[in-house]
């Protein structure tokens, strides 16, 4: 099956946002760095990172906030006007090229569990990672972890942004 031919399905908590992803995501991360604890009130975000264009809205409309990020730069939170739940986010240092898809609004979340788990310098002592999973203590390198076929897509969606 292509990346054209599966969808998946999500949206906010009252019902008034729905999207679907047009594509498996590039790559998921377990993020637990302060700033991601803090902003969604648990241990860590598990974020689905995927090109913008592969986002739909299918129903309702998101409000954007701007919001500080550990870099400086900002990210823009993309939340339902009516139930405040964030549905991604677009971090400002990366553009609006890939949104960062809050994997817990999806309706098959179990679907995409991390594929690496990043900034574990913070992770809560109690929190017991699988051995199995890739963790580092901030951040990764894109190209020995992230697939083969992601790499590819980002530099097909990087190489169409310049035009």
């Amino acid at each position: 099956m292509s990346d054209k031919e599966t969808s998946f399905e999500g949206g906010c908590t009252c019902g008034h946002v729905r999207y679907k992803m047009l594509s498996e995501p590039l790559i998921v991360h377990g993020c637990h760095c302060t700033w991601c604890q803090r902003q969604t009130g648990g241990s860590y975000a598990v974020n689905a990172l995927i090109e913008e264009d592969r986002v739909e809205v299918t129903k309702g409309e998101v409000n954007e906030i701007l919001v500080q990020s550990p870099g400086g730069s900002g990210q823009r939170i993309a939340r339902c006007p009516k139930c405040q739940v964030a549905v991604w986010s677009n971090y400002l240092v990366i553009g609006d090229l890939v949104r960062f898809v809050r994997v817990g609004t999806l309706d098959n979340s179990a679907k995409f569990p991390p594929d690496v788990h990043i900034y574990t310098k913070t992770k809560h002592p109690w929190v017991i990672l699988p051995p199995d999973t890739p963790a580092v203590e901030t951040y990764y390198d894109v190209k020995t972890t992230w697939r083969p076929e992601s790499i590819e897509r980002r530099k097909v969606q990087r190489e169409a942004a310049q035009g």
